[in-house]
């Protein structure tokens, strides 16, 4: 769900992997959408169409907008299965640099999915690094770690199959436990825009380092 540069390159990922995707979008027209489609041999549709055919989903719409689009996609379509969450929540109503927005009682986007669609299984996971290092990890060298959070241990399980793959090894993908934990995964974007700055690339991510 989403036909931005996150959905399309996600959604591209894992046609290559040998997914069967459909690319959601607000209308079943969508340009964006049908350009994918006819580039990859995917399929597109409304985000209902897509939920409703789907195993799996991917929130990759605009994280201020995510609830709204997956409202559209319709709560009984995405009851029981897992809703891989990988927006973040950016507020740019008073310019940049943004603000992440919360929810209430200070929640996390994932948090508000989940309570809103109490039926599906929301993971948070990939929001930590760029479109092109998401479905292409080997662009970073060395060790570096994506983080996974959930509260239904099995909707993680089936999470990080598809990061795997994506890529992402075992040894990379780390469980940071429940839902709440989104909360401090979804707040790393700022740290993430300063360091793209400094660094002067998007091709970049953290590497959690163990002693002893």
């Amino acid at each position: 769900m989403g036909t931005g540069e996150v959905g399309q390159s996600l959604a591209t990922g894992l046609v290559k992997a040998g997914h069967t995707v459909t690319l959601g979008s607000r209308t079943a027209d969508n340009a964006a959408a049908a350009a994918w489609a006819a580039d990859t041999g995917g399929r597109h549709g409304t985000f209902a169409d897509a939920a409703s055919s789907a195993e799996l989903i991917v929130n990759a719409t605009s994280g201020l907008v995510s609830v709204e689009a997956l409202t559209a996609a319709g709560a009984e379509n995405l009851a029981d299965k897992v809703v891989v969450d990988v927006a973040n929540p950016l507020d740019f109503s008073d310019g940049y640099p943004p603000k992440v927005a919360t929810f209430e009682e200070g929640i996390s986007l994932a948090e508000h999915i989940q309570r809103t669609f109490p039926d599906a299984h929301v993971v948070k996971t990939l929001c930590t690094v760029n479109n092109a290092v998401m479905v292409d990890p080997g662009r970073v060298p060395g060790d570096h770690n994506i983080f996974v959070s959930g509260d239904d241990r099995d909707a993680k399980k089936v999470a990080s199959g598809l990061l795997g793959d994506l890529g992402w090894t075992s040894d990379q993908i780390i469980d940071l436990g429940g839902l709440p934990t989104a909360r401090p995964i979804e707040q790393n974007i700022l740290l993430w825009l300063v360091l793209s700055q400094a660094l002067g690339t998007y091709d970049f991510n953290i590497s959690v380092q163990r002693a002893g």
